[in-house]
């Protein structure tokens, strides 16, 4: 039987979000239905609204979630409701060349369905008025309850909501980046360009592995947050950011550079501000037409590695409970990086707050 959900709604490019009533039908084979406790705040729904990421409308936004298992559909192995899960917006087949080698970000078994809004047969749970609603990034999780992929629920009991869902994304992406990805090692120095959810993540990461010095780069807005998270030195962003990098790494610049801004200027700062054979991490989403101006002779002659990090290059069913283990021990202080929390109705205040750079993760908490 559907039910009646509040959720927010994705009308097209240049309009904020509406939160409305829609139609959600029960778990498909394979599916569950989540009660949606807590969704983070994301840059990656914004990249809708300025057209960077296009994607099929109505759509539901929210892929930073976590909750509790309401209902699973045929089929599912390995859950139970009342569960209480994180949400995975990078689902896996576990079969595949790339899954069978860890690399579960780059399985391909579920990208088409993600990408056109839909679940794996084609159609979607959501409804308006008898006609389609489509599903943002396999979640939908801006929503009182949301129906996913099994693989999307990862059990992690005993966790905050709101922990729960930083991991999902923020933490996963950004701490992965830096563990994952560039695998820094202690006494590296590192240098991180944004300090949204993703960029405090892998500042949090860079510390938990002792890396030293570390570098946050951001606005003059986030100057207090970086350096309350573990950053030695703050960098203005801007066109002397570079040269700020050097002279914080004694004028060679960061043996690891983290980009988590997905702006291609950005990028090739972060490239320039890296020592030679050093590792240029691009962890931010940039938008799906752009280009880099990256360039090759310095590639070969300086021994710079260009890695790509999607998700932090982690598997969800190691990774999370991985995450969430740190978290407990007090290694991984996600706490720090939560801000101000909102109900689903303010939506469009939260992503205006996060613009301004002006406060930390925000989340939209459901009662």
């Amino acid at each position: 039987m559907r039910r009646a959900i509040r959720a927010a709604v994705f009308e097209g490019p240049g309009n904020g979000f509406s939160v409305q009533t829609l139609e959600l039908d029960p778990p498909g084979h394979g599916e569950v239905l989540v009660k949606v406790l807590a969704a983070g705040v994301c840059h990656s729904d914004w990249h809708l609204v300025t057209g960077a990421t296009r994607h099929p409308i109505p759509c539901v936004v929210g892929h930073e979630g976590a909750g509790l298992v309401e209902a699973l559909g045929a089929g599912v192995e390995g859950l139970a409701v009342g569960d209480e899960v994180a949400l995975n917006w990078a689902p896996y087949c576990g079969k595949c060349y790339d899954c069978l080698r860890g690399r579960t970000s780059l399985c391909r078994a579920y990208v088409g369905p993600i990408w056109a809004g839909t679940m794996m047969d084609g159609t979607t749970r959501l409804h308006r008025g008898g006609e389609p609603v489509y599903h943002f990034s396999a979640l939908a999780c801006f929503a009182e309850y949301a129906v996913v992929p099994s693989m999307c629920c990862v059990p992690l009991p005993g966790v905050p909501a709101r922990i729960a869902a930083s991991i999902g994304c923020a933490a996963a992406t950004g701490v992965g980046a830096v563990l994952n990805t560039a695998r820094v090692e202690a006494g590296e120095s590192v240098a991180v360009f944004g300090l949204g959810g993703v960029g405090l993540s892998a500042l949090l990461g860079a510390r938990l592995v002792g890396a030293s010095p570390i570098v946050a780069v951001d606005r003059p807005s986030k100057r207090g947050f970086a350096l309350e998270l573990g950053a030695d030195v703050f960098v203005e962003a801007g066109p002397n950011a570079v040269e700020g990098v050097r002279s914080a790494t004694q004028g060679h610049g960061a043996e690891v550079v983290v980009e988590c801004v997905g702006a291609p200027s950005v990028q090739e700062q972060a490239f320039h501000a890296a020592r030679p054979g050093g590792r240029v991490v691009l962890a931010g989403l940039a938008p799906v037409d752009s280009s880099t101006n990256l360039p090759g002779a310095l590639i070969v002659r300086q021994e710079k590695a260009i890695l790509g990090s999607y998700y932090g290059t982690c598997r969800p069913d190691r990774d999370f409970p991985k995450l969430a283990d740190l978290w407990r021990d007090g290694r991984l202080p996600l706490d720090s990086i939560l801000g101000p929390t909102y109900p689903l109705e303010a939506i469009n205040d939260a992503y205006a707050e996060m613009l301004a750079g002006t406060s930390l993760r925000g989340t939209i908490v459901f009662e």
